[in-house]
């Protein structure tokens, strides 16, 4: 009876997942295998993988840069979020998660407004009597709208991750003889190692999939997958061709995630 149970409670995700999991997913496979004119079987499309592999690197290091920019900015506010007390904790989660409420495609553009040649930095510095910088279209702009857009999915794991260590065990460090900097890297940093690769697994999953960002911040020189992929669907007429590197960019992401998950998955140990 309890089976029978737990089988119809878990029937509306099951449908959920077939639905927009798993025929989703049965498509872009079908149209990455195929012809775009006959519709037959053929491992064209897979073949011509190759030629977007620099992209596919461009998109995977600026991801990655990205990721550990936010790690190291994403740290320290959630180990001060952490500390605090109950009330403050909760101001400032809610602060984190702010501009989360906003819509993405206005946080990037805010930073168009900043940024651009006639922007309000540029504005601010021939207003004093300097010269205006190139601010935008440039590989810095790019990873600025990534850290800026996904710093917060680096935050609140690392929040929920820190905030759950027993406090006894610094203590216990403590009075072993263990300096402040000591207790961090030998306590702390290892219990707080799954908030950092759940972090690292957010950040780098929507960034390496981005276009929007790369669009409106970054030039002709910073392409990244998913600006070929949007473009071959919205202007190349070759929905075959973007489904291939769509599953591609699929399996590359499945990769990360499950060496995430396997990293994440031995409890590392905590010598003092």
């Amino acid at each position: 009876m309890k089976k029978n149970n737990s089988i119809l409670l878990s029937t509306p995700y099951i449908l959920w997942m077939v639905a927009f999991t798993l025929i989703p997913l049965g498509v872009v496979g079908y149209y990455a295998l195929t012809d775009p004119d006959t519709g037959v079987f053929t491992w064209s499309n897979i073949r011509e993988l190759g030629t977007y592999l620099p992209v596919f690197g461009q998109s995977i290091m600026y991801s990655l840069v990205s990721a550990l920019i936010c790690l190291i900015l994403g740290y320290p506010v959630a180990y001060y979020i952490a500390h605090r007390g109950a009330v403050m904790q909760k101001i400032l989660y809610m602060l984190v998660m702010l501009p989360m409420c906003m819509s993405f495609l206005l946080r990037t553009l805010a930073w168009v407004g900043l940024l651009q040649d006639t922007g309000i930095i540029n504005n601010l510095l021939a207003a004093v009597g300097l010269p205006r910088l190139q601010l935008i279209r440039t590989p810095a702009a790019v990873v600025l709208g990534m850290v800026y857009n996904y710093l917060p999915y680096m935050i609140l794991p690392l929040y929920s991750t820190i905030v759950k260590i027993d406090h006894r065990l610094i203590e216990a460090a403590e009075d072993l003889g263990c300096t402040p900097a000591e207790t961090f890297r030998k306590v702390t940093l290892p219990l707080s190692m799954p908030g950092i690769l759940s972090g690292l697994t957010m950040v780098f999953v929507p960034a390496v999939s981005t276009f929007y960002i790369s669009q409106k911040l970054g030039g002709a020189d910073t392409v990244l997958i998913g600006d070929v992929i949007e473009r071959l669907y919205k202007q190349g007429n070759n929905a075959n061709l973007g489904a291939a590197l769509s599953l591609l960019l699929m399996i590359l992401v499945f990769v990360c995630t499950g060496i995430m998950n396997r990293l994440g998955g031995d409890e590392e140990a905590v010598v003092v």
